[in-house]
């Protein structure tokens, strides 16, 4: 690889076609002046390069430029595209530090931490503006019968800095995290052995950030969370397939989303959560009794069996002396059209929302949430960003057009 690398700095350097006369139009609408040959070292796949390139210089607005570094794709920074492209890939799945070993091991790339992370953060920038301009359906493959969409949050911890005068869960009332608010898109057409659906290979993409759901009802614009859920159900025809699902949890702010933007799909509200609230509640009326478990198990038989009714009948006794009850009562009153499993269960539809959960973890958790980390908004949506783009196979289009981006831009 260093021959090769010292052959190509050679045949590059020989080549003095990028001198194209003594003056070439800048960007600014002025005019450059050609100011002689400047030597820059590129990281490259195969090494180090030190290249010689003719340089403009335009007096009028202070800044120069090379034209050999656009021919080839060399923009301001000193990474070739190829050693950029797997910057990429290690920023979005391991930490920075993690990422400049892999890249000197695997593929003896000497890129530091620092550089990692910059270089990560910008191109994740890059395709987070990418994502709120590019809406065009991904391919032209049959839809599925059914599509799921999900929407989840959860929180990564921030550095102090973007955290003053936000409330949270903390003794003192301070806050240590920022929610990122997640949609996951996917089908089910599969079975498993019990005739279950099961998430069909290749299926799910991803889109998340840290920003908000919330807007005033005489508001004329929709928040930027709203605006990217609208985005990724056009990308992935969410709306056009026979039968649309929303699967979540009850809260309010994201059953208030899908009533706006998607009054036909059927709502479901994830049958584990709803367990998981009858099994809290047991332990809070039984603290300490095998009673406990027994209660819930009544309780979530009921919910299997569609006896909302006679759930609630249960839950109705222990509310006047139990705030837990009361909650746990008016959540269900409040979503019991969303928990018909029985009638979900036989038209074949997921009841479960695991692949939003995992998608919590696979997509932010596993990167964002690792001991010692404290992020900022913007590098933390950066990565986020370039890290969907991977898991939902859509980066390499992206690679593709960047060229004719950055050229746009």
């Amino acid at each position: 690889m260093r021959v090769a690398a010292c052959v190509l700095e050679a045949h590059l350097n020989d080549d003095c076609c990028d001198y194209a006369g003594p003056c070439l139009p800048c960007s600014c609408g002025s005019s450059a002046r050609y100011a002689g040959r400047r030597d820059k070292t590129f990281e490259s796949v195969l090494g180090p390069l030190r290249l010689a390139r003719a340089y403009y210089y335009c007096e009028d607005c202070g800044h120069g430029f090379c034209p050999r570094d656009r021919s080839l794709g060399l923009g301001s920074g000193s990474l070739s595209p190829g050693v950029l492209h797997m910057v990429a890939t290690v920023g979005a799945m391991v930490s920075f530090e993690e990422g400049t070993v892999l890249l000197r091991q695997l593929a003896g790339v000497t890129v530091n931490a620092k550089q990692v992370e910059r270089s990560a953060e910008a191109l994740g920038a890059e395709v987070a503006l990418d994502e709120k301009q590019d809406v065009s359906p991904a391919g032209q493959l049959p839809l599925p019968p059914t599509l799921y969409f999900g929407i989840d949050g959860t929180g990564i911890p921030m550095r102090a800095s973007e955290l003053k005068g936000r409330t949270g869960k903390q003794p003192d009332g301070a806050s240590k995290t920022r929610e990122v608010k997640l949609c996951t898109v996917w089908s089910a057409e599969g079975r498993d052995e019990e005739g279950t659906p099961v998430r069909d290979p290749g299926s799910v993409t991803y889109t998340a950030a840290i920003e908000s759901a919330a807007t005033h009802d005489t508001a004329k614009c929709r928040s930027e969370f709203t605006e990217r859920v609208l985005r990724e159900s056009s990308r992935r025809r969410f709306c056009q397939a026979q039968r649309s699902v929303v699967i979540a949890d009850g809260a309010p702010w994201i059953w208030n989303i899908a009533q706006e933007l998607f009054p036909g799909a059927i709502q479901i509200v994830d049958r584990f959560h709803v367990k998981q609230h009858l099994s809290d509640l047991g332990k809070a009326l039984h603290p300490g009794n095998p009673a406990a478990k027994l209660w819930a198990d009544q309780r979530n038989d009921e919910l299997d069996q569609g006896h909302l009714s006679a759930l609630l009948r249960a839950i109705r006794p222990y509310m006047a002396s139990s705030d837990e009850a009361r909650k746990c009562y008016h959540y269900i009153r409040r979503n019991r059209r969303r928990m018909r499993y029985l009638c979900f269960h036989k038209i074949g539809l997921c009841t479960s929302s695991g692949v939003v959960e995992a998608g919590c973890k696979v997509a932010i958790t596993t990167r964002l949430k690792r001991s010692g980390m404290h992020w900022t908004v913007a590098g933390s949506n950066s990565i986020i960003a370039l890290r969907c783009s991977i898991l939902s196979g859509r980066f390499e289009d992206f690679w593709e057009r960047r060229p004719q981006l950055l050229i746009a831009a």
